[in-house]
């Protein structure tokens, strides 16, 4: 795995590393290593996801609010879990959830102004008005209930958008107002954020949800994959080729005749003319081996003028076919 703080791996040129430490000391400094951050991983399958999500969010939420609604994506970026953090515009809610199979957690951050819209939609408000915000105030029981529902909603779909990927469940914990009690992950984690637009006729606001590197590492080589085929590691024209490539290798089959273990002396002492005497009489077995392993035994003789070896025992077990399925099964 490449370096974050590598600068080609930020994806930044040469020209572009030298004008950035031109510009003095610390700053310039500081610019590459968050330019390596905010550019650690581009994870393709993510982005799919979310395109996923998006689709059937937007169907779940007509029917959660018997209204027209439409959801897009404003960005995915990469970012320090501590900026994301400090960065959140209050008042909002934050729901802390976690992946239930990945053994971590993620954060959805819903602004004011969906919250007090997905309130007078569910509430039974006129359509066509501009929900009432009444700023500063904490949130009442039954907004945060109705929250709640819309939250529920959203990680149902979150889930059923990964299913193509890696089957998952995304389980509701908490809900916090204050950032500091949704704490997650290390402040200087990277994490990936993204940014979903929900629009109700004239109300509206929008759903953050924010994920570490962490809770993404037990699936992030199916994340880097450029398609949704290649989750299986396969390519069927790659393998017949490959063997058939096998099928043509030219491989060394020993003929052992005989083994014995010498002392080291009696080794260093051999010279040309030296004998060596082996305990295989004629007709005796001979081994046939092939990388170390041995594969055959047969017996010595002579075909067409050459010696050759007629293999009488396999020393391997053939591999067992699986069996036919009958009907009876």
């Amino acid at each position: 795995m490449s370096d974050s703080r590598d600068p080609e791996a930020a994806g930044l040129e040469p020209a572009e590393v030298q004008a950035l430490l031109q510009e003095g000391g610390e700053g310039g400094l500081k610019r590459i290593i968050d330019a390596g951050l905010v550019s650690y991983e581009r994870l393709p399958m993510l982005e799919i996801v979310y395109d996923r999500l998006v689709r059937i969010l937007s169907t779940s939420l007509r029917n959660l609010t018997s209204d027209n609604v439409e959801v897009g994506i404003e960005n995915i970026v990469s970012l320090r879990f501590g900026d994301y953090l400090n960065a959140i515009p209050m008042p909002a809610m934050l729901a802390v959830f976690a992946a239930e199979e990945w053994d971590n957690y993620g954060l959805m951050v819903i602004d004011s102004a969906l919250v007090y819209s997905i309130v007078d939609v569910l509430l039974g408000g006129r359509r066509g008005t501009a929900a009432m915000r009444i700023e500063g105030r904490p949130y009442t029981s039954i907004e945060r209930q109705l929250v709640e529902r819309l939250i529920g909603v959203v990680l149902a779909d979150l889930s059923q958008a990964f299913d193509p990927i890696c089957p998952v469940t995304f389980r509701f914990d908490r809900l916090e107002t204050n950032p500091r009690f949704a704490t997650i992950s290390r402040l200087s984690n990277a994490a990936v954020l993204a940014r979903l637009r929900i629009d109700m006729e004239e109300r509206g606001g929008r759903i953050e949800l924010l994920l570490p590197y962490a809770t993404l590492e037990p699936v992030r080589e199916l994340l880097l994959q450029q398609f949704m085929g290649e989750k299986f590691g396969r390519d069927s024209i790659w393998e017949t080729h490959l063997a058939e490539e096998l099928w043509a290798t030219d491989v060394d089959l020993e003929a052992v005749l005989d083994e014995q273990i010498l002392p080291l002396s009696t080794v260093m002492a051999l010279r040309p003319g030296s004998r060596l005497t082996l305990n295989a009489g004629q007709g005796a077995a001979i081994t046939l081996r092939c990388g170390g392993t041995s594969l055959f035994e047969g017996r010595a003789g002579r075909k067409r003028g050459q010696i050759a070896v007629r293999i009488e025992r396999e020393l391997i077990a053939p591999r067992e076919t699986p069996a036919e399925p009958t009907g009876d099964e």
